[in-house]
């Protein structure tokens, strides 16, 4: 499981203090995947990386008792000057798989071509995301965190295959997906928290959480 207990987390913009979690606890279970709605503005990204362990809180403690992927679309671990081969055996080694299938699965997945084979650094947006995304499914997790659904990439080709296994996906894993929008969070998962005023608030169904996200978003 993955769980915050008494989690604060802010930051200071040069005038106010921006709050993200204010002693917020709660807890995600294996097997139960969540969507979280929040408004654009409030922490959707910090909280994805206090997740995956990119950020610390303030206070509090967070105990991460499975393994938890980067979150998609990352690429701090990725070196700009080396090929998306050389990225995905390096990354394989790290996380202790089996560097030609890592190779293999993300050079079919990424349908990059002839560009798997030159540094990441000449790639497009587009590119690296299908890149960052296929890497993060060639790896085996417990929990995949995304933010804000899929990669930004006009390639409709990669869009149904990488769509597809993460449905597939759905069925042995769990995943946090975090978003703005209640649409996004439909295709994934069935309970669901908004994030609101430094406070995690979960419910059973994305409905209900639709309810409480309406209200305090639409008055």
């Amino acid at each position: 499981m993955l769980e915050f207990e008494n989690v604060s987390k802010s930051f200071w913009t040069g005038t106010q203090r921006k709050v993200i979690l204010d002693q917020a606890s709660f807890r995600v279970e294996i097997g139960k995947s969540l969507g979280i709605l929040a408004p654009n503005g409030t922490g959707k990204t910090t909280l994805i990386n206090m997740m995956a362990g990119l950020e610390k809180p303030d206070e509090g403690e967070i105990r991460r008792g499975c393994k938890i992927s980067f979150p998609l679309g990352f690429m701090g671990g990725v070196v700009s000057r080396l090929s998306a081969l050389a990225n995905a055996r390096y990354i394989a080694n790290l996380y202790g798989l089996d560097p030609d299938y890592v190779e293999a699965y993300c050079r079919w997945l990424c349908g990059l071509g002839e560009y798997f084979d030159q540094p990441i650094g000449t790639y497009s947006s587009g590119m690296r995301a299908r890149f960052s995304f296929s890497l993060m499914l060639a790896l085996d997790f417990d929990i995949y965190l995304i933010d804000e659904g899929m990669p930004s990439t006009t390639d409709v080709e990669f869009n149904k295959k990488a769509g597809a296994i993460l449905q597939e996906r759905l069925q042995t894993t769990t995943i946090i997906i975090v978003s703005h929008q209640a649409k996004t969070l439909e295709k994934f998962a069935r309970s669901a928290a908004v994030l609101l005023d430094g406070q995690l608030n979960q419910f059973e169904t994305l409905e209900e959480a639709k309810q409480l996200y309406d209200y305090q978003t639409q008055g």
